[in-house]
């Protein structure tokens, strides 16, 4: 499964999957996005990766494939050791995509705010008129009955 991701992301740009979704396909996998987090407190080595997954060091080193094609993860290899460390940077553009969602839903929501306020009004001064009447409607019911 892990070889058939690394081939979609191997596509070479505007062949498929955008710079975005490369990111988010990254991400998607609990594993990964664990080795970002680990990774967010400085370099690890794939072996210190790998610690506490529950998965063989193969599979931990395609997932960090995955990663370093989706261009979030940078590789140096020092003899045996593979480090890795985290590309911040690379994640602007998730971060940004998500920001422009949340000020689009905000700005919906406000709206929607503001309608149901305008109905709330309506129903209350509709409810305040309709007491009016019927008290008024009371008074003269009164007087007529007198």
């Amino acid at each position: 499964m892990v070889k058939y991701m690394l081939k979609q992301l191997e596509r070479p740009p505007g062949q498929g999957e955008d710079d975005l979704d490369r990111l988010f396909h990254a991400l998607a996998d609990s594993s990964r996005r664990g080795m970002i987090e680990r990774l967010s407190s400085g370099p690890a080595s794939v072996s210190e990766l790998a610690q506490p997954l529950p998965m063989t060091l193969a599979a931990v080193v395609q997932h960090v494939q995955v990663l370093e094609t989706a261009g979030l993860v940078r590789t140096t290899k020092v003899g045996r050791v593979r480090q890795c460390r985290l590309d911040v940077d690379t994640l602007r553009p998730v971060d940004q995509w998500i920001s422009e969602r949340k000020a689009a839903w905000s700005a919906a929501f406000d709206r929607l705010g503001d309608v149901l306020a305008a109905v709330e009004a309506l129903e209350a001064s509709t409810d305040d008129s309709t007491t009016d009447r019927s008290t008024t409607d009371r008074s003269t019911n009164e007087e007529d009955d007198r």
